[in-house]
């Protein structure tokens, strides 16, 4: 693609964002989505490949109806409260639409069907870019709006996402499909405490974007789209394939590494809400995403690949590694211990 093409979307894709997250008006968060929208569709379709116009086409129509119905929504409210605010949104019926609508951004169950398939036909920093900074305004406004959505069908969607996004990770070969349905797992943990704590629910989101933002750099340096290519990466680059493994495995959850702290300050939320069963709930559905980042994790670090692969053993490079995916890595391992310096700034 061309630099100055290059230049203007990313340019683009920044302005929708800062529009959106700083705006009061609806009318001004809908045009900085739009904005965000069109942008994003010429970093999809890139490559020209049949499989990426597809996935540009899936996008820009999902992204379309989100649009009418958030417009929807606030037109609704405006026309019963007469408030265009974004934080005064206090129609039950507005509400409603509008969380299907930021559902349906972010690719919550039952609206997730277009996500997989938008990421697999997608280079792996547009796929970093959808996973992540396409998720950031949507977000902002369910953090404005939290105070006055259904909590109810917030925690529905939370458990069925971590539910799905966990069972439908488990039988996939092709890298950025598994990293879609860690997207939708995520996403239910962000859903279910938004209501209650939603300065958790972004805490949560800045950390699954450092945790995802390694793991997409590290596999595009690795150049890695499948299983199979992930099995013969550790010839290749040993010391990338052993932070690859931690970086999986703090997203995945586990203490002590950065991923376990949303997830530990979530359960305690929600044991405070009195909600213990969906705490339990949530915590054993993670384990089924815990399953398929242990399979990535475990073809990341296969000293020898089976013969069964049809790939060449590669060689061993030293190239020098990445500022951005070492500073990213060491964020994603090493952060809980500072949890406490976390939490006075939140």
């Amino acid at each position: 693609m061309n630099p100055q093409a290059k230049l203007v979307f990313t340019t683009s894709l920044l302005l929708g964002t800062t529009i959106t997250i700083s705006s009061n008006h609806w009318i001004l968060a809908w045009t900085g989505l739009e904005i965000n929208t069109l942008a994003i569709l010429p970093l999809i379709s890139k490559s020209h490949h049949p499989r990426a116009v597809e996935a540009a086409t899936k996008y820009f129509l999902v992204q379309a109806a989100a649009s009418a119905l958030l417009l929807f929504s606030s037109m609704t409210n405006a026309w019963y409260t007469g408030q265009w605010d974004i934080t005064q949104l206090t129609h039950p019926t507005s509400c409603l639409i509008l969380t299907s609508a930021i559902a349906i951004k972010l690719g919550l169950v039952p609206f997730h069907f277009w996500f997989p398939e938008v990421l697999q036909g997608s280079p792996l920093t547009t796929g970093l870019l959808l996973s992540t900074a396409m998720k950031f305004p949507p977000i902002t406004l369910l953090f404005m709006t939290s105070q006055s959505l259904n909590s109810t069908l917030l925690t529905t969607m939370a458990i069925l996402s971590a539910a799905l996004g966990g069972w439908m990770g488990l039988n996939q070969t092709q890298t950025r499909k598994i990293l879609a349905f860690s997207s939708i797992s995520h996403l239910g943990w962000m859903a279910i405490i938004i209501t209650y704590s939603p300065k958790l629910a972004l805490l949560n989101f800045y950390l699954y974007t450092l945790m995802t933002a390694a793991v997409f750099l590290t596999m595009n340096s690795m150049k890695v789209l499948k299983l199979s290519t992930l099995m013969t990466s550790w010839t290749k680059s040993p010391a990338l394939s052993t932070t690859l493994l931690l970086t999986l495995l703090s997203l995945a959850g586990l203490p002590p590494l950065t991923g376990f702290l949303p997830k530990w300050l979530i359960i305690q939320e929600l044991t405070k809400q009195e909600m213990p069963l969906m705490a339990t709930a949530i915590s054993l559905l993670s384990l089924l995403s815990l399953f398929f980042y242990l399979r990535l994790a475990y073809c990341s670090t296969i000293t020898l690949p089976p013969h069964t692969t049809n790939h060449m053993k590669r060689w061993h490079t030293h190239k020098p590694v990445n500022t951005q995916i070492a500073i990213l890595t060491t964020l994603s391992i090493m952060l809980l211990p500072i949890s406490p310096i976390i939490l006075t700034i939140m």
